[in-house]
């Protein structure tokens, strides 16, 4: 991530995004706003964000099309839903899709600011950890976003990246649904260990066809990641 994170804003109220861009840029973010999908996509590989505040509603395709194929298309770009959509099913619906936070308007700039750099600051590789992660046959390359299971490149969208990264850097410990939404999507809201769940199953129906089930359920406590002949 460059020395001033590149923050591409979406919403079709250009009132908004020129506060918000106003506001980013006194922060010292550099900003790319677009009113609608068919915009925000063509400046993703243009522009290349660090992260994408994206609002659901959108005159063309909605924000939770556009989520989707962002994480199509560039997995390690964190997503910050920012809607006036506030229902539960609409905040479960937006983490599932790979989001890393979803705020509801009205909202502070303050506080959009604090949940933009707190993404962040999960999102971005450490430099000072291990750039290689591996566990049994599974690999992940901290450095090109690459997971491989038995040599088998893995197609993980970011938050399945970053769901088994935790898992791996704490391999053969169970943890709890609570500490993984704590590590992993930061958010507490009613209804977010069904998220954890989705998850651990996307992960599995990407991992198990390569190899022994790798991650199981330790019932009442969580989810373990242990290779059975350990």
């Amino acid at each position: 991530m460059s020395e001033h994170p590149r923050i591409l804003v979406v919403d079709d109220e250009e009132s908004l995004t020129d506060l918000i861009g106003l506001a980013l840029r006194y922060e010292q973010f550099e900003v790319e706003v677009a009113h609608t999908a068919k915009a925000a996509l063509l400046a993703l590989p243009a522009f290349r964000p660090d992260l994408v505040v994206l609002d659901v509603m959108l005159p063309d395709v909605d924000g939770f099309e556009v989520a989707r194929r962002i994480a199509a298309e560039s997995p390690s770009t964190p997503v910050l839903f920012l809607t006036a959509r506030d229902g539960t099913d609409d905040k479960v619906r937006g983490l599932t899709l790979g989001g890393d936070d979803y705020m509801t308007k009205p909202f502070s700039l303050e506080e959009l600011v604090a949940r933009i750099r707190a993404v962040l600051r999960r999102t971005q590789r450490d430099d000072d950890t291990h750039q290689r992660l591996v566990y049994s046959d599974l690999e992940m390359d901290e450095d090109t976003y690459e997971v491989r299971r038995g040599g088998a490149r893995l197609e993980l969208t970011a938050t399945e990246y970053k769901l088994l990264r935790y898992l791996m850097l704490n391999r053969r410990r169970v943890l709890s649904k609570a500490q993984i939404l704590d590590h992993v999507w930061n958010y507490d809201f009613a209804g977010d260990a069904n998220v954890v769940e989705i998850y651990i199953s996307y992960l599995r129906k990407k991992l198990d066809p390569t190899g022994a089930p790798l991650i199981h359920t330790v019932r009442g406590f969580g989810y373990c990641l242990r290779d059975t002949q350990d």
